[in-house]
């Protein structure tokens, strides 16, 4: 289990932290009976979490692939240009199509992945972009995302959880307006009341409730979790991007089962041509060790691992833009 040697937490805070990136959602008499705390102990150690900066947001994943949409990944080295640097940054955090980003360093020095229609609507996408930063652009990759594992922070407890997948078969479900203004709410405020997020999206909780559960069993919403800032922990997470010599499928099952015994495991994804793992360590020794141990234990399997120090981590920066997105490919 890692060592946290920042902000001290104890037992009940990992705790706390662990079923709230379950359910986020999860009512406060429901969590104070998991942690075995009074409701205002809990209700007090989740308010202190929050202003200590440990929970940095309570969020809502989507899939993108429930909605007709298409993950792709881009990977990018960098000149050190700070001001274009900021304003490629400000640029995807507005663009509406962006899913997933973070400042990196090693390999690369920045990845995001964006979601569109086809790989036509990607190819536009992606020259645009290079296109308006060619200053700062030096070198550029990009991937298809296959499906994702995703992991609760079993680093916190030591506790094995097995994972939630996206991505997937695409599904055209079809959503209304009110479906994208209730998405655009919770994606990044996921504990809002019923009664706030109906007044918010000019409807009733009835009927906001009846979306939500909608929007779960379409697959939409995978799980409600939370953003935690592994820095004021002493924690660092590294992304291992993976090429491979083989991968049967007795390879894949070998290695994800492997994979998800480790508590440190954040992420599982796997792109048309490569895979990538994300782990959480106290520091790169911890992550080297991990690193050989697994290349030990799959030497047929791993041919090349490329590693980067993820610095920043910013889910669906933007998403209030999709709904603009939606009705210009109507």
């Amino acid at each position: 289990m890692v060592e946290i040697s920042r902000i001290k937490l104890d037992i009940t805070d990992k705790k706390i932290i662990a079923e709230l990136d379950k359910d986020c959602r999860i009512p406060i008499t429901a969590l104070s009976k998991k942690v075995m705390k009074s409701r205002q102990a809990v209700e007090y150690r989740i308010s202190q979490l929050v202003k200590k900066g440990v929970i940095t947001s309570f969020n809502a994943s989507f899939n993108p692939h429930k909605m007709g949409y298409k993950i792709y990944k881009i990977y990018v080295k960098l000149r050190n240009i700070p001001e274009e640097k900021q304003r490629l940054f400000a640029y995807l955090k507005t663009s509406g199509t962006v899913y997933w980003m973070g400042e990196c360093s090693g390999a690369w020095d920045l990845i995001f992945g964006v979601f569109a229609k086809s790989d036509y609507d990607f190819f536009n996408l992606k020259n645009e972009l290079i296109s308006e930063f060619n200053k700062i652009i030096v070198e550029e990759e990009g991937e298809t995302l296959v499906d994702v594992k995703q992991y609760a922070k079993m680093y916190f407890t030591n506790t094995i959880v097995p994972p939630t997948m996206f991505a997937g078969e695409i599904v055209n479900n079809e959503l209304d307006e009110l479906d994208y203004a209730i998405l655009g709410e919770v994606v990044n405020n996921a504990r809002i009341p019923i009664n706030e997020l109906a007044h918010k999206v000019s409807s009733t909780a009835g009927i906001v409730r009846g979306k939500l559960n909608k929007l779960e069993q379409k697959g939409i919403i995978i799980q409600y979790r939370i953003g935690v800032d592994l820095n004021v922990l002493g924690l660092e997470l590294y992304k291992a991007i993976i090429k491979l010599d083989k991968y049967t499928k007795d390879d894949e099952r070998k290695l994800l089962e492997y994979l998800s015994n480790t508590p440190n495991i954040h992420y599982f994804i796997r792109n048309i041509w490569q895979l990538e793992f994300e782990l959480v360590v106290s520091n790169y020794q911890e992550y080297y060790h991990l690193i050989e141990k697994i290349k030990k234990e799959f030497p047929y399997v791993i041919r090349t691992v490329d590693s980067v120090l993820m610095i920043t981590d910013e889910w669906t920066p933007g998403f209030g833009n999709v709904w603009k997105l939606k009705k210009a490919h109507s």
